[in-house]
């Protein structure tokens, strides 16, 4: 297993079947996927997870569209890849890392440090929390 830089269009494949299946590909589309930077988690060729972060102008990141295929789900491949991503983040000197968590994986990002911030809210249907950390 190893994580690899990928093209924004190599995750909606993953980003469609885990995240928004009951949704056309194209909803999978964020906007600023072409400046984001997008990793992967390659198993034997096949890649079985993916993320994306986007950057802001003050030294804040922002996780987006983060999915492990549900074969590969619970055996740590998701945690590999938050790793992951944090060092490269603290190398980078990004200060602040925060997504939208599904309420069903806020006590997985809690147990890398990540909070609750504000009130859970709603998109299309599914329930979310902002969730932050400083790093």
């Amino acid at each position: 297993m190893r994580i690899i830089k990928i093209e924004w269009q190599q995750t909606i494949t993953i980003r469609h079947q885990v995240l928004w299946p009951d949704k056309p590909p194209e909803f999978c589309v964020v906007e600023g996927d072409q400046q984001a930077s997008h990793f992967a988690v390659q198993l034997n060729g096949q890649l079985i997870c993916v993320a994306s972060v986007y950057f802001n102008a003050d030294q804040a990141a922002r996780l987006r569209k983060f999915a492990t295929l549900p074969d590969y789900q619970g055996q740590g491949v998701g945690s590999l890849m938050l790793k992951f991503i944090v060092n490269k983040l603290k190398d980078t000197g990004t200060t602040y890392f925060w997504f939208d968590a599904r309420e069903s994986a806020v006590a997985f990002y809690q147990g890398f440090g990540f909070e609750i911030e504000g009130t859970l809210f709603y998109k299309s249907g599914v329930a979310y929390y902002k969730m932050a950390r400083y790093l």
